[in-house]
C-alpha cells in the first residue's frame, strides 16, 4: 500500500522517508496538499500524520468524522488520553514520531492488514473495559454468538490480560486461549482485541 507523509516538519519527513522500506511515499503539509497528492483518495493510502505540526488539520477531520481509513498519528510525546481519543474515533495507529525503523515497519504491516496498532501502555488502557458495564446489546451479542467458555474468555480479555495470563486465570493452555480468541474474532467479525473492545463499548 502507498504511503503519504503528512507534516510541516521537513526534517521529520526526511527521517520517516529514510526509515520506510517503500521509499516511494508522497508528502503533504496541509489538508489541501494531502488531498492533492492523493488525488482526493485518502483511503487508498496509509497516511502518517505528525500530530505535533498538523494537529489542527487532523482535528478538523476528526470533528467532521472524515478521518482517512488508514490514518497513523504520531507525535513526539505520545499521551494515553490523546491516543485513546484518536483510536476510538477511527485512527488505525498512534505512537512516537521518532520510533525505531523496526517498530515503524511493524506498525505499517499491522495497519495494512486493517488492524489497530498502539504502544503497550495505550493498548493495555484500551483493552480494559468493565465487563459489568457492558450494555444489554453487547451482552446479548456475546450470549447469542459465543459459547459459554468463549464468553468467559472475552470477559478476561476485556481485563487487558495477555494470553498467558488468561490461560493461568482460566486454568487452560495458552494454545486453547488462542483457539478461543480466534473463534471469538471470527464469530464477532473483528480483527483484533481493540476492535473487540470498540464493538463491545458501543
Amino acid at each position: 500500500m502507498k504511503t503519504a507523509l503528512f507534516s510541516q516538519n521537513e526534517n521529520l519527513i526526511s527521517e520517516w522517508e529514510s526509515n520506510l522500506v517503500d521509499k516511494k511515499s508522497l508528502s503533504a503539509y496541509d489538508l489541501d496538499s494531502l488531498k492533492s497528492v492523493t488525488n482526493n483518495n485518502l483511503d487508498a493510502y496509509i497516511i502518517i500524520a505528525d500530530y505535533d505540526s498538523v494537529t489542527s488539520e487532523v482535528n478538523k477531520m476528526l470533528t467532521a468524522n472524515t478521518l482517512p481509513k488508514y490514518l497513523v498519528v504520531l507525535e513526539r510525546t505520545p499521551e494515553v488520553l490523546i491516543g485513546k481519543n484518536l483510536i476510538l474515533h477511527g485512527a488505525k495507529a498512534y505512537g512516537n514520531s521518532r520510533m525505531l525503523p523496526l517498530h515503524l515497519a511493524q506498525l505499517l504491516k499491522t495497519v495494512e492488514k486493517n488492524k489497530i496498532w498502539t504502544y503497550p501502555e495505550l493498548t493495555a488502557q484500551l483493552a480494559k473495559i468493565d465487563s459489568i458495564a457492558l450494555s444489554k446489546e453487547s451482552q446479548a451479542i456475546l450470549q447469542n454468538r459465543l459459547t459459554d467458555k468463549e464468553q468467559e474468555v472475552v470477559l478476561v480479555v476485556l481485563e487487558g490480560l495477555s494470553n498467558d495470563a488468561i490461560a493461568k486465570k482460566l486454568d487452560i493452555t495458552e494454545r486453547t486461549v488462542k483457539a478461543h480468541i480466534s473463534s471469538i474474532f471470527q464469530k464477532l467479525h473483528v480483527n483484533d482485541r481493540l476492535s473487540l473492545v470498540l464493538l463491545l463499548k458501543q
